[in-house]
């Protein structure tokens, strides 16, 4: 069962230093444990854009229903 969140989240990586904010909806295959912080969080993230985990920041997140 997939599951949506609201985020946002900052890439650090000096590609996206011109626009490195971002937001909106993702969709997760599953939803996170209960017990997911945000390292957790931004390693998803991160892999999404072929990044390093310490490249991504989160601001926030929340799992919209």
């Amino acid at each position: 069962m997939s599951a949506k969140y609201y985020t946002q989240f900052i890439l650090t990586d000096t590609q996206y230093r011109d626009g490195n904010e971002f937001c909106g909806v993702v969709e997760l295959n599953q939803p996170m444990e209960q017990s997911s912080n945000s390292t957790d969080i931004e390693a998803i993230l991160a892999s999404n854009f072929d990044l390093q985990q310490n490249a991504v920041k989160l601001v926030s997140w929340s799992r919209l229903h």
